[in-house]
């Protein structure tokens, strides 16, 4: 006797729709300010609209700008009196805002003297010798020569009034540096460096993929012969993590380097990408440059060593992950 023809199942039923999914929002949206023009700002200078949008002195605005930390319309604007229209997207990066409004209303400081140090940072100590410090500088601040620099911080910190800067770190770039405790060893170590016996190490993050595990830049900068050994520590599609050697230490020498083989700096407001099609760049609030180890023969004491490393800063950890290179040592 044949068996009848099994009826089909029915089909599974899809879940009860629940409209279409809310976008997430990228991760990068929580780290950048953004301002629309409208109508009564269209008016405004640059300058004055910041000021007025962020509750800022115009003094304090005109700094972020002259940071260069300010996107119109995913373009980099450094002009204080750039005329706004109806409808821009005006974005900084949160932790720039933060910073403005923390120095707010502490224009007074700079009435202090420099002993003084009237930032009251503490700057972490990596390596100390009877005649020489290695400091692990933050970013943004200078190293020397002002009111609020490591040098004047370490100088109040350490209880050393003689300390001097040996070399210099641009003010965003973080990491080893090197100061004297007396001016004799800050000669002997300004011969030292001369001698180009000194090693430094760096890491940046580069916009675009590296495609070279080694590559050697020899491009003079100011007239004078310049070389940076850069190696690639990662690579993603839209940025590169790299680790350059430098045998000479031309000013702003990476950053030049970098951006003239076309792989600025990620941060980088100077030599950097003057326009973001990727909207992750503007999150970026400063250049990610450090200087992760210095090495060289002990001026002061023969056959002696000092060698320093300084471990990747918080913020640099997080725009690799935010450029999906994950955490680095």
């Amino acid at each position: 006797m044949r068996q009848p023809p099994r009826k089909p199942r029915p089909a599974a039923r899809p879940p009860a729709s629940r409209g279409p999914a809310a976008p997430r929002a990228p991760r990068y949206a929580a780290n950048v300010e953004t301002l629309l023009v409208n109508k009564a700002d269209a008016a405004k200078p640059l300058q004055d609209f910041l000021a007025a949008r962020l509750g800022l002195s115009r003094r304090a605005a005109k700094a972020i700008i002259d940071g260069r930390s300010v996107w119109v319309n995913r373009r980099c604007v450094w002009i204080a009196h750039h005329a706004l229209k109806t409808g821009d997207a005006v974005e900084i990066p949160r932790a720039v805002i933060s910073a403005a409004k923390r120095q707010k209303g502490s224009d007074v400081s700079q009435k202090l003297p420099a002993e003084s140090a009237p930032e009251r940072r503490h700057v972490r100590v990596l390596v100390e010798t009877e005649f020489y410090i290695v400091a692990d500088k933050p970013a943004g601040i200078v190293s020397c020569s002002d009111p609020n620099s490591v040098e004047s911080i370490l100088r109040v910190q350490l209880h050393e009034p003689t300390l001097q800067a040996v070399h210099r770190l641009d003010r965003d770039t973080t990491g080893c540096l090197l100061f004297a405790k007396n001016y004799q060893a800050y000669l002997a170590a300004v011969e030292v460096f001369k001698t180009h016996r000194v090693a430094k190490t760096y890491y940046a993050i580069v916009a675009g993929r590296f495609e070279h595990a080694h590559f050697t830049v020899d491009a003079p900068l100011d007239g004078e012969r310049a070389l940076s050994h850069v190696s690639r520590e990662a690579a993603g599609p839209d940025a590169s993590f790299l680790r350059v050697r430098i045998e000479t230490g031309r000013t702003n020498q990476i950053r030049r380097h970098l951006a003239g083989i076309r792989y600025p700096v990620v941060g980088d407001r100077t030599f950097g990408l003057k326009s973001a099609r990727d909207p992750r760049l503007m999150a970026v609030p400063r250049q990610m440059l450090h200087a992760a180890s210095l090495t060289l023969p002990d001026p002061m004491v023969k056959g002696g060593e000092i060698k320093a490393h300084s471990p990747l800063p918080a913020d640099f950890r997080s725009t690799l992950k935010l450029f999906g290179m994950g955490k680095r040592p």
